[in-house]
């Protein structure tokens, strides 16, 4: 399983990359491999605020229907549309495919997330569990 060191994860299975205040989310190589081949991804409108926890999207599989949520509070200001013709690029590379881009409003949220260790402890207690 890829987990890279650069990247914040939540329990939830995001990634969120930041570059200055602008944070890059997508769904971690775990997320991705257990919802297995992604057929369809809705994802949130440009310019609306969502705030840390919320439902910004939902991500289909043939496996499952499962809720995508902001790790932090902020305004939506990118999406990435070549996931509605190709929502496959998921499954192909789950860390250069990023779903969305919120303007954070406020960078110390990012602390309430999970380091890279803390996450890979999540998902091996998440293999073990059978979840």
């Amino acid at each position: 399983m890829n987990i890279p060191e650069n990247l914040y994860y939540s329990t939830e299975h995001e990634w969120v990359r930041v570059e200055g205040e602008q944070a890059y989310i997508g769904i971690t190589d775990f997320a991705q491999e257990h919802l297995g081949d992604i057929v369809f991804v809705e994802l949130p409108e440009l310019d609306t605020d969502t705030a840390a926890g919320e439902q910004v999207g939902v991500i289909e599989s043939v496996k499952a229907v499962s809720s995508m949520f902001s790790p932090v509070s902020g305004t939506i200001t990118g999406i990435n549309e070549a996931l509605e013709d190709a929502p496959e690029l998921l499954n192909e590379d789950p860390y250069e495919n990023y779903i969305l881009v919120v303007q954070m409003k406020d960078p110390d949220e990012l602390d309430a997330l999970l380091t890279p260790v803390k996450y890979a402890q999540l998902c091996e207690e998440e293999e073990q569990g059978g979840k």
